[in-house]
């Protein structure tokens, strides 16, 4: 996005999914409704900060983004039989767009099908990011490091699969919806934790990513402020977000979370955090955002590392196992049966997970593993894996971390 003012941009990122959301009721067509308002906040970006904003920002774009559209239409479709379609398009004189900028707010919506079940994980948060955040698409490629035209060509497929699907520009109807949401939910998960730990490159996080998250995350609740697991994501975002500033130190080395200087943990989103997730159990089925927000509640609230409740954290691990079982859940209840039992114990539930092999191969296995047999005296061997843990991570910040924990036990 073009726009050097913070208050601009952070308007214009606000109002592009609703723009968008109106041109795709009104019109159809959704990759050209996406282009034409690309095009618009393109020019507001330009515009805005050196001549102010308009009285009625949202209908601004909505009037030039409508007029790019209708330009693109005549320009590609010049033939006669267009041109009836061209002209009842064109609004009617006294029906400016600027004047009737239409009340309802299709950005949840325009979330729904961008989550559409025919596209792929990726696709989806590609096209979310692009549609919904307003990231441009030379963003979207530098935050998942691939080259722009990869990216390009992934958005553009995304949308033609769902032109192709025949989707129409509704909420899905109740059976579908609440399938749907859980895609929307898992979307918004990926692109958090993508930025709160970037799975490659020379950085830890993308806080660009995450704030993006837990602005559609808040977005998502404000609609459906009684879904329980809506809050939920949103609170296991706040009090995971919180901790960002303390994550790495000055050179941007990371600092696991019993070595973090407390005092600097966003205490206003520890707090937010907290409120959303206490209402939420208390008032909605349990899920496991809710329980994985529970225990991130659990480590927000212990002043100390000595004072987290390990116990209660074991026992919110085994509730998550129950209900949404996994290995990455297993991985980190054996983190917290090792405070408990000691460190044999959690190596040991470690061992049911070398045959699995959606985490075999995992860094953070080896790294968990590796912390494990440290602790239970066994210098070699946990050299080894914290070598093999090193290797196996793409992430630059996570080598040089674990490559440093390797070379402190050298001579074992």
């Amino acid at each position: 996005m073009a726009a050097e003012d913070p208050v601009v941009e952070d308007l214009l990122r606000e109002l592009a999914p609703q723009v968008l959301g109106t041109l795709v009721r009104r019109y159809g067509q959704f990759e050209e409704c996406e282009d034409a308002v690309q095009e618009a906040v393109l020019a507001a970006a330009l515009s805005w900060p050196a001549e102010g904003k308009p009285a009625n920002p949202r209908g601004w774009l909505i009037t030039v983004a409508s007029r790019r559209l209708i330009d693109q239409m005549r320009s590609e479709h010049a033939r006669r039989q267009r041109e009836a379609t061209v002209a009842a398009l064109q609004p009617r004189a006294g029906e400016g767009d600027e004047d009737r900028a239409p009340a309802t707010d299709d950005t949840l919506v325009l979330l729904f099908l961008c989550c559409h079940p025919a596209l792929t994980a990726a696709s989806q948060t590609a096209l979310t990011l692009r549609a919904v955040g307003g990231l441009s698409t030379a963003e979207i490629a530098r935050a998942f490091l691939v080259p722009e035209a990869t990216m390009a060509a992934r958005i553009s497929r995304a949308k033609q699969t769902i032109k192709a699907s025949g989707s129409q520009f509704t909420m899905p109807a109740p059976p579908e919806r609440a399938q749907r949401l859980r895609v929307v939910l898992q979307v918004l998960y990926l692109i958090f934790n993508e930025g709160y730990t970037a799975s490659s490159g020379t950085e830890l996080h993308r806080p660009d990513l995450a704030r993006e998250a837990i602005r559609l995350a808040r977005m998502v609740h404000r609609e459906l402020p009684d879904d329980g697991e809506v809050a939920g994501l949103l609170a296991l975002m706040l009090l995971n977000h919180s901790r960002r500033n303390a994550r790495t130190g000055p050179g941007g080395d990371l600092i696991p979370l019993d070595e973090q200087d407390r005092g600097q943990w966003d205490a206003g989103q520890i707090a937010e955090g907290i409120a959303l997730i206490e209402a939420a159990m208390h008032a909605s089925p349990l899920g496991p955002y809710q329980v994985q927000a529970a225990i991130a509640a659990t480590h927000a609230g212990a002043e100390r590392p000595d004072d987290t409740d390990w116990r209660q954290v074991h026992a919110l691990y085994l509730i998550l196992e129950r209900i949404a079982p996994g290995p990455m859940v297993t991985l980190n209840r054996a983190v917290a049966l090792a405070e408990i039992k000691g460190p044999h114990a959690g190596l040991d539930l470690l061992a049911t997970l070398d045959r699995d092999d959606r985490i075999a191969r995992h860094h953070l296995l080896h790294a968990v593993r590796a912390h494990l047999l440290e602790r239970a005296g066994d210098r070699a061997a946990a050299r080894e894996n914290y070598k093999r843990a090193a290797r196996a991570t793409a992430s630059l910040t996570e080598q040089r971390f674990l490559e440093a924990r390797a070379s402190r036990l050298a001579g074992a």
